[in-house]
């Protein structure tokens, strides 16, 4: 805050001691201290759109950003791969590339009494269909393209686009065109080749309920726990090259990965974590990766932009050899039928070539860029299998392209197989929610309780993890308030004010504040900040008796409470979704503008003359339940927090595909956040409350949760609190037979004790 501003609100507040008495006000007229608020546009909507414009910038800055963390050695070779090292760990993390792969030494054939493994023969290579392990109870399934030649040419990991089968880009069943068929084009060449099938982007509603894509479906719990469905097929696509090293022999394999689409992405993907492949050649994706925000929502890596674009990704792979086809790539889009819009379009050629000529920077090295006419032709062109077998050391020119082989098993369903990868994903992921609260013990088990002065020293650690790796945090210094009001409400015993605040240049924060009339000079009350739920606004929570709130910021300054609802970001639906979208890449999240919002906020109400700064309370419902979980640890004003119609098992909640509550199943699509699962669910983030004053509201007939799933979770926080801590009065549940709402009896009781403010 510049000197001169602070100043002139001091003062103002010292001249004007109280006039905050709002009964004196005129309707429309500012708070006093306070600019009048001119504004008659949806003040919700101009926030949204702020962040928006806000969030765009950011992503616009990512690519001028990324250099921080980057420490590159040109030295010598191994001196830039040690130096690179930092940052291919960092994109293992965030793909979820985490599980250890199973050791195998031979490919499995897939074949049965009725349909033999060998599925198919082609002038100079036979086709097998065959099985891998890569991790727990997880395979890759595919096809084995196998030439007649003593000893093959590359080993080469072909990968489709997820709208492709193995046996499309084989020539051995129709939709894709001849030339595109590059996994037999590469047999043809003498190349032993496996090609994966990946999971794809087939529509089916969940649970009768949210239109998802079988790679959204997956995604969802894979996120929470911190795997990505991105993860788990480069693992597929990497247990193929344990094997192919296994099989070729020490220094004997020449080893390349190459794929169009979604199998473009892959290819890149594993040519930066792995420096056996020696070559990667990737088809209609290479872009800048700004706009990633409006890709299937499969693509969404946390903090992927923080480290890297694909320049990034590719001088990883340097001084490996890199092929860039630039052409036609997938084109589709999702509706956003429960799952999230998004769109696939061709990469621009001008784009490729910028990101090609960057990353050719950053490596130091040289990017073969092959272009089909003009960047919009068909993928699997001659000049791009050519530079790809060259890079692999095959010297040979590419032959022609022969007849398509023998299909020795027209009635093989791949919708089967489709549903079988499917399936062991999600129940890896399933596993993966079962083990969480061991992977979760263990991660708090630095959490000292012997005492509440260690408790408070070693609780920084993981305060300051959730800032910076689960909700994200942004650098920028808060703007002075420049506070905005005006009167819009006079009630019997209290009077309402529209607040604005400043707090990025874009970003404002926004709400209603409520004013007991019996406020006299030299008073100061206690505050509870008062926060609505999804798709919600400051106003449903003051009048009208909205059946979820029952005016409880209103009911509260009838007890000589001041209130203070905020708007909060969540509203407009898929305008405040796209936001994590956006966010999400950078590794934020809505709460990563939240947050400060809110510590705007509580500083702005701590300057007025009748607030007790110490006494500044939180108290949501719903995604204001979700919002007392997260926004108190990072903000220390406030000095309690209550989490109505929301606590519960979070992180089940979101990944579970057995329970019906599960977030899986619904239209919640910005609601997962990576690696909750490892880290913290609601019990984990009470600690970060604690030994501040916590509670819990529950309804019995709240479809949130399962009574049986709160009391799980809250037992936990108990524990640390009355067990650990000594502080049992300071933690308490309130069940009442009720649906999801503000009951608003023991919370009420639980505030006029822990802000020592006597009952009316």
């Amino acid at each position: 805050m510049k000197p001169f501003a602070l100043a002139g609100c001091v003062i103002a507040w010292a001249l004007l001691p109280g006039l905050i008495s709002a009964a004196e006000s005129a309707a429309g007229e500012p708070l006093a201290g306070t600019e009048p608020l001119t504004w008659t546009d949806d003040l919700a909507s101009r926030m949204v759109d702020g962040v928006d414009r806000f969030l765009l910038q950011k992503l616009e800055a990512s690519p001028a950003q990324r250099a921080q963390h980057w420490q590159h050695d040109f030295s010598s070779t191994e001196a830039y791969q040690k130096s690179v090292e930092p940052n291919r760990r960092r994109l293992a993390h965030i793909l979820g590339v985490r599980d250890p792969r199973i050791a195998f030494d031979g490919l499995d054939l897939a074949g049965t009494t009725s349909q033999p493994a060998e599925v198919g023969r082609g002038p100079g290579y036979t086709i097998l269909a065959v099985r891998w392990p890569v991790i727990r109870r997880v395979q890759g399934e595919g096809l084995l393209l196998v030439p007649d030649t003593k000893s093959p040419a590359a080993r080469v990991i072909a990968i489709p686009d997820a709208d492709q089968t193995p046996e499309a880009i084989c020539g051995l069943t129709e939709g894709v065109p001849a030339v595109s068929q590059y996994a037999r084009r590469l047999a043809e060449n003498g190349c032993l080749v496996l090609v994966p099938t990946l999971i794809s982007r087939e529509l089916q509603a969940r649970l009768n309920r949210a239109t998802l894509t079988n790679r959204e479906y997956l995604y969802r719990s894979a996120f929470e726990l911190g795997r990505h469905v991105i993860g788990y097929e480069l693992q597929k696509v990497l247990a193929g090259v344990d094997w192919f090293v296994k099989d070729a022999g020490p220094g004997e394999a020449k080893i390349g990965v190459i794929g169009w689409g979604e199998g473009g992405l892959l290819a890149l993907y594993a040519g930066a974590l792995d420096s056996r492949i020696g070559a990667v050649g990737v088809s209609g994706y290479f872009d800048s990766r700004q706009n990633v925000w409006q890709e299937p929502i499969d693509r969404n890596v946390f903090g992927l932009l923080e480290q890297f674009g694909d320049a990034e990704l590719a001088s990883l792979i340097a001084p490996r050899r890199l092929v860039v086809e630039a052409c036609r790539g997938p084109e589709l889009e999702l509706p956003g039928k429960g799952g999230a819009p998004a769109r696939l379009v061709t990469p621009q050629l001008a784009v490729v070539r910028g990101e090609v000529a960057h990353a050719e920077e950053l490596g130091r090295t040289k990017i073969a860029l092959i272009t089909v006419q003009d960047g919009t032709g068909p993928n699997g062109s001659d000049p791009a299998l050519q530079a790809f077998l060259q890079a692999l050391g095959v010297t040979a020119a590419v032959v022609p392209a022969r007849s398509p082989p023998e299909h020795l098993r027209a009635a093989f369903d791949p919708a089967v197989r489709q549903a079988l990868q499917v399936q062991e994903i999600d129940d890896h992921n399933q596993w993966l929610l079962a083990e969480s609260p061991y992977v979760r013990r263990e991660f708090m088990g630095k959490l000292d309780t012997s005492s509440l002065g260690k408790y408070a020293e070693s609780v920084e650690w993981y305060r300051e993890f959730f800032r910076r790796e689960v909700i994200g945090w942004f650098d920028d210094p808060r703007l002075p308030f420049n506070p905005r009001s005006r009167k819009s409400y006079d009630a019997e015993k209290w009077t309402g004010y529209e607040v604005v605040l400043d707090v990025w240049p874009e970003v404002i924060a926004y709400g209603i504040l409520l004013l007991p009339k019996d406020l006299k000079p030299g008073d100061q009350r206690p505050v509870v900040v008062c926060q609505h739920g999804l798709e919600g606004r400051p106003q449903d929570i003051v009048t009208g008796d909205h059946p979820a709130y029952h005016d409880f910021a209103a009911k509260l300054a009838e007890r000589g409470f001041i209130t203070f609802a905020p708007q909060n970001l969540y509203l407009f639906k898929d305008r405040f979704r796209t936001l994590q979208r956006k966010a999400n890449p950078l590794q934020k999240s809505l709460f990563s503008v939240i947050v400060p919002q809110h510590q705007q906020i509580v500083d702005w109400l701590s300057s007025l003359p009748h607030v007790d700064p110490q006494r500044i309370a939180f108290y949501g419902l719903s995604y204001g339940g979700k919002s007392a979980m997260r926004i108190p640890p990072l903000v220390p004003n406030y000095c309690l927090s209550i989490c109505s119609a929301d606590f519960n098992e979070w992180v089940w909640k979101n990944a579970s595909t057995r329970a019906p509550h599960s977030y899986v199943w619904t239209g919640e699509y910005e609601i997962f956040e990576f690696d909750l699962g490892s880290t913290f669910n609601y019990a984990e983030m009470a600690a970060l409350i604690a030994p501040r004053p916590f509670m819990v509201e529950r309804g019995h007939f709240d479809g949130v949760a399962p009574d049986e799933a709160v009391a799980y979770e809250f037992a936990k926080v108990r524990h640390l609190y009355s067990a650990r801590l000594g502080l049992g009065d300071r933690c308490e549940l309130e069940w009442f037979v009720g649906p999801h709402m503000i009951h608003g009896v023991g919370t009420f009781d639980f505030l006029h004790r822990h802000l020592n403010w006597s009952k009316p």
